[in-house]
């Protein structure tokens, strides 16, 4: 098969994908759909009503390389990008793409000291944004010591994005570039520190949206794709853009905050095929199924769903397991980041194995490793490194951490795990997160593992904490379904239940109740902010 000039070969094992000596991605992703007939057919559906053509798109994205042309930017010049999920993020970022810039998506959720250290470090040349990010970003571009030549807002105002777009050329030629040229640019969550400059090929989206998109998903131009999981991050920007524009489906893109009325109702109205969303989501979703189920409110209809996803945190098997009671449905776990891209490692649709992240994905190797380097017998826990071909080339401005995470083309991912005899893989938390009780490696994830399955419990994060003596033992930090219920009965009903399902040094000696985790935009729980209280 051959999708314009990239050749996808399904026959060979892993698929094969071909890169010509000039690539500009642009061009696979949003040109080819007109030569293969999907000129009339929806490709965005906006919770906002509007809906947007694979032609209309295509056009708009021509248009918006032009806005940027005409502003005077010179090639490959850095475009920050704080916009909400809606069809200007797609015009930005593949007419960025296609004209020659480099588009820098960033979290929506970052305050203005945040916004303010990126513009800097990234030394870009515009900022486009949202007028709901206004105050934060007009705040930062007042804190930087050099601002940026342009700054945009994409609508509402007299010289806005979208007002420039009315009027710019419908025709643009794809800039020169290569497979492994500087494409894309996207910053890491920062959830050990400021945030990375994590710096992506023209290849990469090719090789997520093929291996993982369609060779484990089986994404097709019959699937309508919905991520509750913002663009604005690696999981997102897969789900709820490059696998449906790679497959000629269909997206669903909702600005709103998730939860889990509001997705869904969006599920009701659009109908998707494919669900994304995080292991928080699921847990409050069946929180809210449970709160509707035998009484004469009407259940949510999710009929239409044929496969879920998860990633962002390890997925707890219970969670799993009471999602396919309610829904019928399956839950696919993996494994993925912002430096890979997407996921390599998952579960997939005929392949489920509860609790864990699932096998390699097609494309990928994984080795698991002590901390001298030399790789752990199966079973035996240790840091997973990854190479695949999607694996970004470099941190920006930071050639100390590029060092120490990307060695002779493996990337060591930060995450713990070990591998079972038939090939599963499990988590067993962030390499930093780990503790030793009793002499012995310890994985907060088993232990949160546990603590979720009882009926009390929504969430829970384990940490490390000295006791009298100096020594580690596990501390659990539990929100409860029901707040009111928080007592030292309850801790002690919990503690028994770990040590009723855990080896007897694993269960955690204190408890706190707190309203809720402290996470990350992609939903992961920032233990170490827990560890410093």
């Amino acid at each position: 098969m051959i999708k314009n000039t990239v050749i996808i070969d399904t026959s060979a094992s892993p698929t094969k994908i071909e890169f010509p000596s000039e690539f500009n991605v642009s061009v696979p992703f949003i040109d080819r759909h007109l030569d293969e007939g999907r000129r009339e057919k929806i490709i965005i559906h906006s919770t906002s009503g509007e809906k947007i053509t694979y032609g209309q798109l295509a056009k708009r994205v021509n248009q918006s390389g032009n806005v940027l042309k005409n502003i005077g930017l010179n090639p490959c010049d850095r475009i920050l990008m704080v916009v909400k999920d809606s069809p200007e993020f797609f015009y930005l970022f593949w007419g960025a793409i296609k004209a020659g810039y480099v588009p820098v998506p960033l979290n929506t959720l970052f305050r203005s000291n945040d916004y303010a250290y990126i513009i800097e470090d990234s030394d870009c040349a515009s900022v486009f944004y949202s007028p709901e990010f206004k105050i934060e970003v007009e705040s930062a571009l007042g804190q930087v010591s050099r601002s940026p030549d342009h700054s945009c807002l994409t609508e509402g105002v007299s010289g806005s994005f979208l007002e420039q777009l009315q009027s710019a050329s419908l025709e643009l030629d794809a800039a020169p570039a290569t497979a492994t040229d500087d494409c894309f640019w996207l910053y890491s969550s920062g959830t050990t520190g400021k945030p990375k400059g994590v710096v992506h090929s023209h290849r990469d989206m090719v090789v997520t949206s093929q291996h993982y998109g369609v060779d484990t998903l089986g994404v097709s131009e019959e699937d309508v794709c919905f991520s509750a999981a913002k663009l604005f991050f690696a999981y997102g920007l897969g789900n709820a853009m490059t696998f449906p524009l790679w497959s000629g489906a269909s997206c669903i893109l909702f600005p709103e905050r998730p939860t889990p009325q509001s997705t869904f109702d969006v599920i009701k109205r659009f109908k998707p095929s494919i669900f994304f969303g995080v292991p928080t989501l699921y847990a409050a979703q069946l929180k809210e199924l449970n709160s509707v189920s035998g009484t004469s409110s009407e259940s949510p209809d999710l009929s239409s769903i044929r496969i879920s996803v998860s990633a962002g945190e390890a997925l707890p098997a219970d969670i799993l397991r009471r999602w396919k009671e309610h829904t019928k449905t399956d839950i696919l776990d993996g494994i993925g980041s912002t430096e890979a891209l997407h996921i390599f490692i998952s579960n997939s649709p005929d392949d489920i194995r509860a609790g864990s992240s699932g096998r390699m994905v097609p494309g990928y190797d994984a080795k698991i490793v002590d901390e001298n380097g030399k790789e752990v017998s199966q079973g035996e826990e240790g840091r997973l490194l990854i190479r695949g071909d999607s694996t970004c080339k470099y941190y920006w401005n930071n050639k100390q951490k590029t060092a120490e995470t990307i060695v002779d083309g493996w990337l060591h991912t930060g995450d713990s795990y070990h591998q079972d005899e038939e090939g599963y893989y499990f988590y067993g938390g962030r390499s930093d997160d780990m503790m030793k009780v009793g002499g012995i490696w310890c994985s907060p994830f088993e232990i949160e593992a546990r603590l979720v399955e009882h009926p009390k419990v929504l969430e829970a994060a384990v940490v490390g904490r000295e006791d009298d003596s100096g020594l580690i033992k596990p501390e659990a930090h539990v929100v409860l379904n029901n707040s009111d219920e928080e007592s030292e009965s309850v801790s002690a009903e919990l503690q028994e239940h770990c040590k009723s399902g855990l080896a007897p040094y694993k269960y955690p000696r204190w408890f706190h109740f707190p309203e809720e985790l402290p996470k990350t935009a992609t939903g992961k729980i920032q233990r170490y902010k827990l560890r410093m209280n």
